[in-house]
């Protein structure tokens, strides 16, 4: 979740939908991102919306975040009224949403299914820094309803963590994921970053192998990106460290597609790996495949029916809003027609379903990326254009070309 909030329409102090954004609600999947914006401390890296305790300032307050956050899923209800909307997925992210006890997380969670109800076989996810859980506080999520664990593992070589400031012990992460194992969660997931400066190939090689071995049944892994004001771009910026190569990242996304397909890993989204169908993160597939969701705490975005707004970035200014009865939306969009169907290219062709390729409008654009082999169809997904192992490489550069 970037720190920036982009401008949009005023939204009523009420927060209530434009009349198209409720048609067919219900009939798409529905989800809730919780988003916790606490941190111990700020990767060098991060540019998201997350607060150290001295960033806070007066107004902000992490012992009653859970209850705020409450109050939201509360306006989400009257928002959308009574129509019936069991809740798929709930991804907590952050931030680190496990400095908050394990008890906080539950409720959130409890709100959630009290006013909208749980789908069957619902996905809850939350994110974690491997130092900040335990098995007691894991078993506590998972016998609070929490389902699948996102421990960020980064790398496992020391000097690429102190490049990125992350914080956590050797062999930390797969202990963490041990104890998840043990507390009753089937899905666990490892992210990693790599292309970060000074890590070699090698470097990189033992991370995926580190991952690997600690038993997740779902990786994700994600180039470098430097964002601007961050410590990170300072130092770059000043000559401390080279800016990442895209020609190395590519080279590590080789590897790392070697690697984890030679571990029983299939790739169904460019930048993330399954051991399994049923490893697949459910919730952020609802985002790739254009459900609704509702985004929850300061800085969130949300979309519901081709609406899309976000809150207030500051706690607490967030916290403030809700206290006084005033929806916490900052500003919001109505997507057009041609909006939606660009979003939806540009989302579902990341995915190793592809899609449809007679729904793609810029034809020599389509016969060049075959030709060049970055597009393959699959006659057995019925016509679907879906890309190659080299054509995720350049998937970006692509999806502009076909937009």
């Amino acid at each position: 979740m970037p720190s920036t909030l982009p401008d949009g329409d005023p939204v009523p102090s009420s927060g209530s939908l434009p009349g198209s954004a409720l048609e067919g609600l219900g009939e798409r999947p529905f989800g809730f991102y919780v988003h916790v914006p606490f941190c111990v401390t700020r990767c060098g890296y991060c540019d998201f919306n997350t607060y150290t305790a001295s960033e806070l300032g007066p107004g902000a307050s992490q012992k009653d975040y859970a209850e705020t956050a409450a109050d939201e899923v509360r306006r989400a209800r009257a928002n959308l009224g009574d129509v019936d909307l069991p809740v798929q997925t709930v991804f907590f992210g952050g931030g680190t949403p496990t400095l908050l006890p394990a008890a906080d997380l539950v409720r959130i969670l409890a709100v959630i299914e009290e006013e909208f109800g749980l789908a069957p076989g619902a996905e809850v996810t939350t994110e974690a820094n491997p130092e900040s859980v335990d098995r007691a506080y894991l078993e506590e999520l998972r016998g609070g309803g929490f389902t699948r664990m996102s421990f960020g593992m980064q790398s496992a070589s020391e000097h690429v963590l102190r490049v990125l400031e992350r914080r956590h012990t050797p062999g930390r992460p797969a202990r963490a994921v041990q104890e998840a194992r043990e507390a009753g969660f089937r899905h666990v997931n490892l992210d990693l970053i790599y292309s970060t400066p000074g890590e070699s190939d090698d470097d990189w090689r033992a991370s995926l192998a580190a991952a690997i071995e600690a038993g997740p049944d779902h990786v994700s892994a994600y180039s470098l990106i430097v964002e601007d004001g961050t410590r990170l771009a300072a130092r770059i910026r000043r000559g401390e460290l080279p800016m990442p190569d895209d020609d190395v990242a590519a080279d590590r996304y080789l590897i790392a597609d070697a690697m984890l397909a030679e571990a029983g890993f299939e790739w169904y989204e460019v930048s993330n790996w399954a051991a399994s169908e049923a490893g697949r993160c459910r919730h952020n597939l609802l985002y790739w495949t254009g459900g609704d969701w509702w985004g929850v705490g300061p800085g969130a975005h949300s979309h519901v029916g081709g609406t899309r707004w976000w809150n207030v970035k500051h706690p607490a200014a967030y916290a403030g809003r809700l206290a006084s009865g005033v929806s916490p939306a900052h500003a919001r969009e109505v997507l057009t027609a041609e909006d939606r169907a660009v979003e939806r290219l540009m989302l579902e062709l990341r995915l190793a379903q592809g899609f449809p390729l007679k729904e793609i409008e810029r034809p020599p654009v389509v016969a060049r990326a075959l030709a060049d082999g970055l597009l393959e169809v699959e006659p057995f997904k019925t016509g679907r254009a879906v890309l190659t192992l080299r054509g995720r490489l350049l998937a970006d550069a692509l999806v502009r070309d076909l937009t």
